[in-house]
């Protein structure tokens, strides 16, 4: 067992988990940096298709990829490595500031601070989608993503689909006609 991989491992979590205001969808671009950018343990498609995968599946994002990655990089050390190191964070947040925050939960200022918080966390995920976007862009050009897209949104804002239907649908389509 490769225990710096391990460590690497944890830290590739753990540090996304602190950082990552606001929960899974706000920590994704920090997973996404250092699985890509600073491990390279996954590349963008490699990487957007697990965050696809993840969505679609029930439950927290942050820990579906925790333990996906955690085990596609060093097996089921790795996942529960992964796995404990995406709650941990929460963990210790709770039982420390816990009390504090909801002691303060009325303040101006922290309420001030998650107003100002929420376009930093938009930006991370406009950059991200844009990464997503750009290299769909250039594996499978800009009809087929821009048709997914379109027939989503009439689906989901014309027609009422469930969200879920339409999410299974844009997979289903997307192993089928675009897998590379």
């Amino acid at each position: 067992m490769n225990l710096i991989k391990l460590w690497h491992d944890f830290l590739a979590f753990f540090i996304p988990g602190i950082l990552g205001y606001g929960g899974g969808p706000s920590s994704i671009p920090l997973v996404e940096n250092e699985v890509v950018g600073h491990y390279h343990w996954m590349d963008v498609p490699e990487f957007s298709k697990v965050l696809a995968l993840g969505n679609a599946l029930p439950g927290p994002i942050a820990t579906k990829m925790a333990g996906y990655i955690g085990y596609v990089v060093a097996g089921v050390p790795g996942l529960v490595v992964g796995l404990i190191a995406s709650v941990v964070p929460s963990l210790i947040l709770m039982i420390v500031l816990g009390n504090l925050l909801y002691r303060y939960k009325d303040s101006p200022k922290i309420k001030r601070l998650t107003v100002l918080i929420r376009p930093i966390i938009a930006v991370l995920l406009g950059v991200m989608a844009y990464s997503f976007f750009k290299d769909a862009y250039e594996s499978a050009g800009w009809l087929q993503p821009l048709a997914i897209a379109v027939v989503s949104f009439v689906l989901l804002e014309k027609l009422k689909i469930h969200p879920a239907f339409v999410v299974v649908a844009a997979l289903g389509y997307g192993a089928i006609f675009m897998a590379s």
